[in-house]
């Protein structure tokens, strides 16, 4: 199956119906970093990939460091293609002086509308309470949908997933929309969540919630851990068959962009996280009685098929 992504410039070769949501913990974010040429383009190229791309651990309270970003996100998109992108950010969010940080959405105008914004506030629930959006778009399957950010605190991780449950009640109310999706760090294994733990977080226990990033993916980028720590859940079946068949999956930009490791660390110690969306003549012909897993696992299976037919003949 021929690869979806870039080795380099921008995303204007991608296929048109691709609508990518990403999720990137660029661990401690700031000037410092953003005046790294070398990081900068790296980051870059890593979030041009992206429809809408949530950063977590962003310290930048002026906010200079998230516009040096963007400035190389729409030079690029000079040379490259045409779109144009723009970000909408939380408040420093945290306990400690010393460790105050920020989510921030970067998005693509052309592709989306920022149609709602709102600051979570429960200091009991959370220790970087979740900056909610809604977006609107005319390019996927589903046309609004919210999606709910969480850097987890990683000793408070069961709780803090647990808690994302009454996020969504609260949105889902505030919005009357229940295409929720859940994005982030979490710190949802090895250590900080156990399958023990399951049994104390709602999102596991109600079947509403798909988590489409598997307990065995490796979300880190060094050879000392192996966890699942970045994940994305989504509520519903609509939004659930709103989503390409397998497409949820850890970005190794290494790899795909030939980097040492060292390379890949100077931004962060976690890989970005990604799913794509349907597009808008996307359709699925639902067989009475099956399951939807089943049904948009089809063509993958007939690939598969195909591909073993040769060598049986």
């Amino acid at each position: 199956m021929p690869s979806m992504m870039r080795t380099s410039g921008c995303s204007s070769a991608r296929a048109a119906e691709d609508f990518r949501i990403c999720s990137y913990n660029v661990q401690n974010f700031n000037m410092q970093k953003a005046s790294n040429y070398k990081l900068i383009h790296t980051l870059t190229r890593v979030v041009s990939r992206c429809d809408v791309c949530l950063l977590q651990h962003v310290v930048d309270v002026d906010g200079r460091a998230v516009n040096k970003l963007l400035a190389a996100l729409n030079r690029a998109a000079d040379r490259y293609d045409d779109f144009t992108y723009k970000s909408v950010s939380s408040q420093s969010l945290g306990n400690s002086p010393g460790d105050m940080q920020q989510y921030v959405f970067i998005y693509r105008t052309e592709m989306v509308n920022l149609t709602g914004q709102h600051q979570y506030s429960s200091k009991q629930s959370f220790v970087r309470e979740p900056f909610v959006v809604q977006f609107q778009s005319n390019r996927t399957a589903i046309k609004k949908f919210v999606l709910v950010p969480l850097h987890s605190e990683p000793s408070k991780a069961v709780h803090e997933i647990d808690r994302l449950y009454d996020v969504f009640q609260e949105v889902s109310k505030k919005w009357k929309n229940k295409n929720v999706m859940f994005l982030g760090d979490f710190h949802a294994s090895c250590a900080y969540v156990t399958r023990k733990d399951r049994k104390k977080i709602r999102l596991f226990k109600n079947s509403n919630f798909s988590w489409l990033i598997g307990d065995k993916v490796d979300t880190t980028v060094t050879d000392d851990t192996n966890c699942a720590y970045d994940r994305i859940v989504v509520h519903g079946e609509p939004f659930l068959k709103a989503i390409k068949p397998f497409s949820a999956q850890v970005y190794n930009f290494g790899k795909d962009l030939k980097l040492p490791q060292t390379r890949v660390l100077e931004v962060s110690d976690h890989f970005p996280i990604e799913v794509r969306l349907k597009g808008p003549a996307s359709t699925e012909v639902r067989v009475k009685g099956s399951a939807p897993f089943l049904i948009q696992a089809t063509p993958l299976l007939l690939l598969l098929l195909s591909v073993i037919g040769q060598f049986v003949l």
